[in-house]
C-alpha cells in the first residue's frame, strides 16, 4: 500500500534541438513523461480510494519557460507542471493532496548529465541543496500547495514573467542557457 508518491525521476540534455541525439531525447520523454504519466495512473486510483495521502511531481520552474537549448527537457516539465495542475483539481474535494514541485538549480549531478558546464543560467541563480528541496517539496504537498516554487530567487523571477513578452523570455532563456564550455 502505498500512502504517498513521489515522482522525482528525471534527466536533461543541453544543446541546439536538431544536434542532440534522437535516442537520448527519446528515454528523456519516456522518463520525464510517460513513467511519471504511468506511476501515477498506477498509484493515485487507490491513495484517492482510500481518500487521504497524495502525490508530489518534481517539475521544475523550466515548466514555465521556452527553453532554447534545452527545449524537450523544458517542454517536458511543462508537461509534469500541467499534468499535475490537472490531476490536482480533478481530485479536489478529497482529501489527496497534488502538488508540483518546481526547483530552479539543484547541487546534484544534473548538469553532468545534461552536458552543462558553465551556462550562465547557473552561475547567475542561486543553487540551492537537493535536502532543501526537499524540505520544501514535502512542506508544500502538507499544506495544499498545487503549485510550489522553491526558493525566493525563482520565485521571484517565474512570477515576473506573467506580464513580460513571450518573444522577450526566449530571447532572455536563450542566452542564460547556451553552454559556455
Amino acid at each position: 500500500m502505498i500512502d504517498y508518491l513521489v515522482n522525482n525521476a528525471g534527466f536533461g540534455d543541453n544543446g541546439p534541438f536538431l544536434e542532440t541525439n534522437w535516442d537520448k531525447q527519446q528515454r528523456m520523454i519516456e522518463l520525464n513523461i510517460t513513467a511519471l504519466t504511468h506511476l501515477t495512473r498506477l498509484f493515485l486510483p487507490e491513495i484517492v480510494r482510500r481518500g487521504e495521502g497524495g502525490l508530489l511531481n518534481v517539475a521544475s520552474t523550466a515548466g514555465f519557460l521556452p527553453g532554447p537549448y534545452m527545449s524537450v527537457y523544458y517542454a517536458s516539465k511543462a508537461y509534469v507542471l500541467s499534468f499535475t495542475e490537472a490531476i490536482a483539481q480533478e481530485v479536489a474535494g478529497t482529501k489527496v493532496k497534488v502538488s508540483a514541485l518546481c526547483p530552479g538549480p539543484v547541487r546534484t549531478e544534473f548538469m553532468d548529465v545534461a552536458g552543462i558546464k558553465n551556462a550562465a543560467m547557473f552561475n547567475a541563480l542561486t543553487e540551492l541543496s537537493a535536502e532543501k528541496v526537499a524540505r520544501i517539496g514535502y512542506r508544500g504537498l502538507m499544506r495544499g500547495k498545487v503549485v510550489n516554487i522553491s526558493g525566493l530567487t525563482m520565485k521571484v523571477l517565474i512570477h515576473s514573467l506573467r506580464t513580460s513578452p513571450r518573444s522577450l523570455i526566449r530571447r532572455i532563456s536563450a542566452f542564460m542557457a547556451r553552454n559556455k564550455a
